[in-house]
C-alpha cells in the first residue's frame, strides 16, 4: 500500500515550540509510525512544486492524509480539483484536525465545515461510538488526552456515514471528531485531535487509530464501471 502525508509545514518552521515536539514536521511523526513492510509512505508539504502533488505522484498514492491549518487559502485550485478526482476514483482520504477547513475537505462534504474553537490546554475524551468498526479496533472504551484545542458543535458537516467518535472536553462543549464518508469509489475519514502545540500524533491509541484508518479508507479490488452510451442488451427468446 502507497501512503502520502501531507502537511502545510509551517508552524514546525516558524514556531519554536511546535519544533520542539515535532522535529521532523507533524508529516514526519506520522509517516514514522505508518511506515512498515507493508506500507510505503512518502510525505509532501505546501512549498514543494505542486504542494508536492503532482499528477504522477498521486496516481501512485492508494491513501492521502492530510494535515493544515494557517494556509487552507494558498492551496491552488487547480490541484484540489486534482486530489477530488483521485478520491472520487477510489484513493483514500484522512483529514485530520484543522484539515476540516481545507479546500479539499470543503469540496468534498459540499458545506462550510465550519464550527467552535477554543485553545485553553483542555482534557479531551474521545468516546467510541461503534465499537464494532475496524477503525476503533484495539481502542478501548475512549481515548483521554490531557491537553488539547476545543472543536465544539455545531459542526457544519453533512450527516456522517458513520460516526465513530464523539468528544467530551472539560468545558463541557462536545464534538463528533471521528467521522466516515464515502464520495464516488473514495473512502473519507476525518479525525478531530491534533493541534500543533501538543503531542498529539506521539500517543499510542491515536497513532492506532490513523492506522487503523489507514487500512480501512485504502482503495478497493473491484471492476472499473463502465460510463456513457449503451447499446441494447441482447434479447434472449424463449421457446415454448
Amino acid at each position: 500500500m502507497r501512503v502520502l502525508v501531507w502537511n502545510e509545514y509551517r508552524h514546525e518552521k516558524e514556531k519554536p515550540d511546535v519544533a520542539e515536539i515535532y522535529p521532523d514536521g507533524i508529516h514526519g511523526a506520522i509517516a514514522g509510525f505508518l511506515q512498515s513492510e507493508q506500507v510505503e509512505v512518502k510525505t509532501a508539504t505546501l512549498d514543494e512544486e505542486e504542494h508536492g502533488l503532482t499528477e504522477e505522484i498521486l496516481m501512485k498514492t492508494d491513501v492521502l492524509l492530510w494535515w493544515g491549518h494557517v494556509a487552507h487559502e494558498e492551496v491552488h485550485d487547480e490541484i484540489v480539483t486534482r486530489v477530488h478526482k483521485r478520491v472520487l476514483e477510489g484513493m483514500g482520504l484522512i483529514v485530520l484536525h484543522s484539515g476540516h477547513f481545507s479546500k479539499i475537505f470543503k469540496q468534498l462534504m459540499g458545506t462550510t465545515c465550519d464550527l467552535k474553537w477554543r485553545v485553553a490546554d483542555e482534557k479531551e475524551r474521545l468516546w467510541v461510538v461503534d465499537s464494532s468498526h475496524p477503525i476503533v479496533e484495539g481502542i478501548g472504551e475512549y481515548i483521554e488526552l490531557e491537553k488539547e484545542e476545543m472543536y465544539g458543535e455545531h459542526f457544519d458537516i453533512p450527516t456522517p456515514d458513520q460516526l465513530l467518535f464523539i468528544s467530551w472536553f472539560e468545558g463541557g462543549e462536545v464534538f463528533r471528531s471521528g467521522c466516515t464518508y464515502q464520495r464516488g469509489k473514495g473512502k473519507i475519514f476525518y479525525f478531530r485531535p491534533g493541534h500543533e502545540t501538543y503531542p498529539t500524533y506521539h500517543n499510542p491509541q491515536i497513532q492506532r487509530v490513523i492506522k487503523n484508518a489507514v487500512e480501512w479508507v485504502k482503495p478497493e479490488v473491484n471492476n472499473k464501471s463502465v460510463y456513457g452510451k449503451a447499446e441494447p442488451l441482447e434479447t434472449i427468446s424463449i421457446k415454448r
